[in-house]
């Protein structure tokens, strides 16, 4: 894996953050906090989960998680998740970046939510948070029909890739 491929997969993830993002901002408040069976408790906890996602694990490449993560309702509208969202995909592009290709597969030690300690080549961490955003970018989609909102633009991987040509 090289830095540009590791960009191609941001590029990926950022674009479709910005479409489940834009499909989410069509709910009314109440319907944003709703509570509705899935993973999480909302529509707004379950994009906060992928943000928070994102950020425990840009927080572990660059050594700075702390003791207490952000709740889901320090959010308390879609505005100031995608303020968040936008702050944190400007640090995890330049984080990239600055790795250089050694550094795409140096291995991390870091620890779970659970304390344990854990290591991988850091390509398999940025790897596996675009598939962790995917997972529930799906089930925004899927929480979005049931409260009878419109689904996002298709979020597949091979959309991005065409709109890229």
């Amino acid at each position: 894996m090289t830095v540009n491929e590791l960009t191609t997969w941001l590029d990926y993830h950022y674009w479709a953050h910005d479409l489940i993002f834009d499909a989410v901002a069509t709910l009314t408040p109440e319907q944003f906090t709703r509570p509705i069976e899935s993973s999480f408790k909302s529509v707004r906890d379950t994009v906060a989960h992928i943000y928070f996602a994102d950020w425990v694990w840009y927080m572990r490449w660059t050594n700075q998680l702390p003791a207490t993560p952000p709740a889901n309702d320090s959010w308390p509208d879609l505005a100031s998740l995608r303020l968040a969202s936008k702050e944190l995909e400007g640090k995890v592009r330049a984080f990239v970046q600055s790795l250089g290709e050694e550094g795409v597969s140096r291995v991390c030690e870091y620890k779970t939510l659970t304390g344990a300690v854990d290591k991988a080549p850091f390509w398999e961490m940025l790897v596996h948070v675009v598939n962790h955003g995917s997972y529930h970018r799906g089930q925004v989609t899927t929480l979005l029909r049931q409260l009878g909102a419109a689904p996002p633009k298709q979020v597949d991987m091979i959309a991005f890739f065409r709109t890229r040509r």
